[in-house]
């Protein structure tokens, strides 16, 4: 079996009276195509992610995209459930996301996406003008998060973020006021903290909108285990009720009739 596979986002359109094509298709227009198929392709923490290649081919405009055959499959099944549904409402954010920016772009240049793999008998979908491929806005509620973990980045020229180093969700960005972090009197860069954060929440499969995540507060986090508190509770433990238990009697008690 190959390793790598394929996606192709084959665009159709015109500019002006000129069927498009890879001489006139503006670099502008590519990369508004390429800035999306990262996130069709790889939701959540994109860092240890293979490497994606291109090439663009005739027929109008094919935008071939080359990468580890796996991620391609995962994608065929995601085109198989969008085409199945007609909606984006349970795909990963990033995702959704995507498809929503490639419908955008279909309406305001009246362009036409054919989005396939390079799997036998793929699955694809069509993005046109006339089609309405957006997430449901009832189904994302707004809520409260807790995240923890180490920062590794505090700033912006424009707009401040934070970002937060985590086990569980890889780094997660979050706005935060410029003031916020202009108040500061210690540099909490490469510290192990907490932020409570605001944003939106899939009100049915739990996915978190990392996207848009606004700072609440800061919480001061040790994820080290003290080993000696540890310790005195036990012993505080061992001199209380649980010194006065037969472990055997207990035991025995607890199994009640059990045995017999």
């Amino acid at each position: 079996m190959e390793k790598d596979g394929q996606i192709e986002i084959r665009v159709s359109g015109k500019i002006g009276n000129v069927e498009i094509t890879p001489d006139n298709f503006d670099i502008k227009e590519i990369i508004s195509i390429l800035q999306n198929v990262e996130d069709l392709l790889y939701s959540g923490d994109k860092k240890n992610r293979p490497i994606i290649s291109y090439d663009i081919q005739q027929g109008s405009v094919r935008n071939i995209f080359k990468t580890g055959i796996q991620y391609i499959v995962s994608f065929n099944a995601v085109l198989g459930l969008i085409s199945n549904t007609g909606s984006i409402d349970y795909l990963d954010i990033d995702t959704a996301k995507a498809i929503e920016n490639l419908q955008e772009l279909a309406i305001k240049k009246d362009f036409s996406f054919d989005i396939t793999t390079s799997i036998d008998k793929s699955n694809i979908i069509h993005i046109d003008k006339f089609t309405e491929y957006k997430r449901t806005e009832a189904i994302w509620a707004d809520a409260e998060f807790y995240f923890y973990g180490k920062i590794t980045n505090a700033g912006g020229k424009d707009k401040a973020n934070i970002h937060l180093l985590t086990d569980e969700y890889g780094t997660v960005r979050i706005q935060t006021p410029i003031t916020f972090l202009e108040q500061q009197e210690e540099n909490i860069l490469y510290k192990s903290l907490g932020i409570r954060a605001k944003g939106k929440q899939h009100s049915e499969n739990g996915d978190i909108d990392f996207t848009n995540l606004g700072f609440i507060e800061l919480i001061d986090y040790n994820p080290i285990f003290d080993e000696d508190y540890l310790k005195n509770l036990r012993t505080k433990a061992k001199n209380s009720w649980l010194s006065k238990i037969n472990p055997d009697e207990w035991l025995r008690q607890i199994r009640g009739n059990y045995e017999s």
